[in-house]
């Protein structure tokens, strides 16, 4: 949200406007795994695309893996109709980081000691995103993508519990089922490439104002939280199945943003987070 000055840079040339965190539920990741590598296998081999730059094996890009900021809109859309077909569910929780960046300024006026953590915002909407996914399955996989050096293993795993805890506080519902947490480069699993372009798919509804990809894999979604649409309730919108989310729905919203910125199945349960 800041650059190395401190100053707002979220929302300008080169820094999205907007910060998403989602989760790809996978009842078959090593069928999901399989499908890509045969789906890499045809594009690569065939002639259609082999003067293209990104399929290009020096490239190192989706001959590696399949990556919707990088990948044609041919092999977007490719990969979309097989994610289309898969069971999978996607869940994500959404952040305008103008309003949060503004939201630190009056922190900082507030208290001189305190110091915005980027970190700290990622392990609470990871706490967020996940309040309603750990209690119905016998043990748990999460795959984080990587992000930096340093290992945030043990910061993820306690996220996650709180999560659980909230969630029994809430309900009264206990669950001590294991939760396995890993740190993997979007490289090494297929889940993190699939929810990579499921939060591709919903960046380009807040900043590019275009819905037809999401429209594309909408089935696949149970939920997408935005925080900060608090023109209704003060705990946000929920988009649902029933309620999509369209580009129209941001075109709604964007008057109150300005003004408040001015103002599975059972067993092992795989899950990927980017």
């Amino acid at each position: 949200m800041f650059d190395r000055k401190g100053h707002v840079i979220a929302g300008t040339e080169g820094c999205s406007s907007h910060f998403a965190l989602g989760v790809l539920d996978v009842a078959d990741p090593a069928g999901l795994e399989q499908r890509l590598a045969q789906l890499r296998v045809r594009i690569l081999d065939d002639p259609y695309f082999s003067g293209v730059p990104s399929v290009k094996s020096e490239a190192g890009k989706t001959t590696i893996f399949f990556h919707a900021k990088d990948d044609i809109p041919e092999v977007c859309r490719m990969v979309f109709e097989l994610l289309a077909g898969e069971s999978i569910r996607f869940h994500a929780v959404i952040r305008d980081k103008r309003g949060l960046a503004a939201d630190v300024r009056n922190k900082n006026r507030q208290s001189a000691s305190y110091h915005y953590h980027p970190n700290a915002l990622y392990d609470q909407m990871v706490t967020r995103l996940f309040k309603n996914l750990l209690h119905t399955n016998a043990a748990y996989r999460v795959n984080f993508a990587c992000r930096g050096a340093r290992d945030r293993t043990q910061a993820l795993q306690a996220a996650l519990e709180r999560a659980r805890e909230n969630f029994r506080q809430r309900w009264g519902i206990e669950c001590s089922a294991p939760i396995e947490v890993a740190s993997m480069n979007s490289t090494e699993s297929a889940g993190l490439q699939a929810v990579d372009y499921f939060l591709w798919a919903l960046q380009r509804v807040y900043t590019k104002d275009e819905d037809r990809f999401l429209k594309a894999v909408w089935e696949k979604v149970a939920v997408v939280h935005d925080v900060d649409d608090r023109r209704k309730s003060p705990t946000g919108v929920y988009y649902t199945k029933d309620r999509p989310l369209v580009s129209e729905c941001i075109k709604k919203c964007q008057g109150y943003r300005n003004h408040r910125r001015i103002g599975g199945p059972h067993g092992m349960e795989p899950n990927f987070v980017h």
